[in-house]
């Protein structure tokens, strides 16, 4: 495994760190293989009850290598077009792992998020960002369109008009524009993004976890449903829920008057 993504664990929670950092945590054919690899581990491993995604350094991803692209310059179009569809097939197994995982996964961003960093984050439950953070969708400048997801996330977090706006002038906005587009949850001072995150881990971790989990799985999966389609889902959750112990735990506890104490599956 090379060290383009690290995995860190701290008890019940993971962070995978894009480690670029003197390349703006650029994703290259290595960064692919690491992503895919260290997302299809943290979704295996059950005793996880969050995930966070980060970059090391001034940035959180700048986007695709462009260096690495231009190495590909004087392949035959056909041949390019090949290797880079492989190539982009295989990164989209990491962001269907991140929607599909059962543990929340939150953003921590900061400086840049351009390109695939903009989908990567949009592939998180909730983002918290930097006030020096800044958005774009960078495609454009060099002629592609966009990836890892980012055309059905992106217009469903802010909608068509915007969406079509951000990919077709492709320009930069900073946090506080994210923030009122719905695209972060947070945006704070960039000396408090560490301890603004862990506090929402915190407040993740801490929780019921199957709740939790069945939770995040309602809201990916509404999109593809219809409303009849969306009650029966929720009202099996709902059900499934309450034969758990945590659901005997928060009753007790919301009548003594104290905080729950919520266990495991």
């Amino acid at each position: 495994m090379n060290d383009t993504v690290l995995l860190a664990r701290d008890g019940t929670v993971a962070t995978l760190t894009l480690n670029r950092p003197d390349a703006l945590n650029a994703l290259d054919p290595a960064m692919v293989e690491a992503l895919i690899a260290r997302t299809a581990e943290v979704a295996a491993d059950d005793a996880l009850r969050a995930v966070v995604v980060q970059g090391a350094g001034k940035h959180f991803m700048a986007g695709g290598d462009i260096r690495s692209f231009a190495t590909h310059l004087d392949e035959p179009p056909e041949t390019r077009r090949d290797g880079f569809r492989r190539m982009i097939e295989r990164l989209h197994a990491a962001v269907e792992c991140l929607h599909r995982m059962p543990h929340p996964v939150i953003g921590r961003v900061h400086g840049a998020v351009a390109g695939f960093g903009l989908s990567l984050m949009n592939a998180c439950d909730i983002v918290v960002a930097s006030d020096d953070a800044y958005f774009a969708s960078a495609y454009k400048q060099i002629a592609l369109t966009p990836d890892g997801g980012g055309t059905w996330s992106l217009t469903r977090l802010v909608g068509l008009r915007k969406a079509m706006e951000i990919f077709l002038l492709g320009e930069r906005f900073g946090a506080a524009e994210a923030r009122a587009l719905g695209l972060v949850n947070k945006v704070v001072p960039r000396a408090e993004l560490e301890a603004a995150t862990a506090a929402v881990v915190r407040s993740i971790a801490s929780g019921p976890v199957l709740a939790t989990r069945k939770a995040k799985r309602l809201v990916r999966e509404s999109v593809a449903r219809t409303l009849s389609e969306q009650l029966q889902a929720e009202a099996v959750s709902f059900s499934e829920c309450s034969a758990h112990a945590d659901f005997v735990e928060g009753i007790t506890a919301f009548l003594a008057k104290r905080a729950p104490q919520f266990g495991r599956e």
